[in-house]
């Protein structure tokens, strides 16, 4: 497929589901201010997704997937018109391999959060800091080295700002103790232990089920794209089934790359 086929099948998306999301707001014009609000931001996440925005910017909960908003008790969600749609079988399969490609990509940031027993300053990418009322990445606001293997040296740019690295720091739930010299922030790291081992490995687990989950929406979203354009006439019966083979067969090897990123992961927790 040309680049520029590419960019006009993306740009389509993008437009359909600004467009299916206006039309939203603009019947529902009875909906309270908060639920307008919550489909407006659903609108905006869809169409950072078409343009191949990734966002894992929350310490606690990292997402694969667009957010669902939950309002008084109940969960609208953004029709999956929204999220996908294709032509053919070739951008339908186009669409999965980029998408799961990212989220294996999400995976491995994310690991590389979860610390072993050597210095590595990705371990503080998920670490954020209250800057004056903002909620800020501390790799935004402070140059993070490693001045040895068993250390971790972090020099915020605004000196004013140690006491707040210093608290975010400490409730990040990474387990480290930080020193504040009153310029910079060292922090030692120490051995695991064997029980702060298995507690790593269940995340190492759960951060591995969650890509997997990822890229089985991905599947479902482009099968049911595929079912779509049989149904429509738009494909024969036989490049249907070509199609939701090839889907299957990507799916397959996003899962067992996942597998094989934790497992290496949990190898490097586990050795002493």
């Amino acid at each position: 497929m040309s680049q520029e086929r590419y960019e006009r099948i993306r740009e389509h998306r993008i437009r359909d589901s600004t467009d299916n999301g206006k039309e939203l707001l603009d019947t529902h014009p009875h909906h309270p201010p908060t639920m307008r609000t919550a489909v407006a931001a659903a609108v905006c996440a869809v169409a950072l997704a078409a343009r191949g925005a990734s966002a894992f910017s929350s310490p606690s909960a990292p997402s694969f997937v667009a957010p669902h908003y939950r309002i008084h008790g109940s969960a609208p969600r953004v029709p999956s018109a929204l999220y996908l749609s294709v032509e053919s079988v070739e951008e339908a399969m186009m669409d999965a391999e980029d998408r799961m490609s990212k989220t294996i990509s999400s995976v491995k940031s994310n690991l590389q959060t979860i610390r072993t027993g050597r210095a590595n300053a990705a371990i503080l990418d998920r670490v954020e800091v209250d800057y004056y009322g903002a909620m800020t990445p501390l790799n935004q606001m402070a140059g993070i080295s490693v001045p040895s293997s068993q250390q971790l040296q972090v020099d915020p740019y605004d000196k004013s700002t140690l006491a707040d690295v210093e608290k975010a720091i400490i409730e990040s739930g990474l387990g480290l103790t930080p020193n504040n010299d009153g310029n910079t922030i060292r922090i030692n790291i120490p051995q695991l232990t064997e029980d702060r081992r298995k507690e790593l490995l269940k995340q190492c687990k759960a951060m591995g089920e969650e890509g997997k989950v990822a890229v089985r929406n991905v599947r479902r979203d482009n099968v049911d794209a595929i079912k779509k354009l049989e149904k429509a006439s738009s494909i024969g019966k036989d490049e249907s089934l070509d199609g939701l083979d090839e889907i299957q067969k990507l799916t397959d090897t996003s899962v067992k790359e996942i597998d094989e990123i934790v497992a290496k992961k949990e190898k490097e927790v586990m050795t002493v």
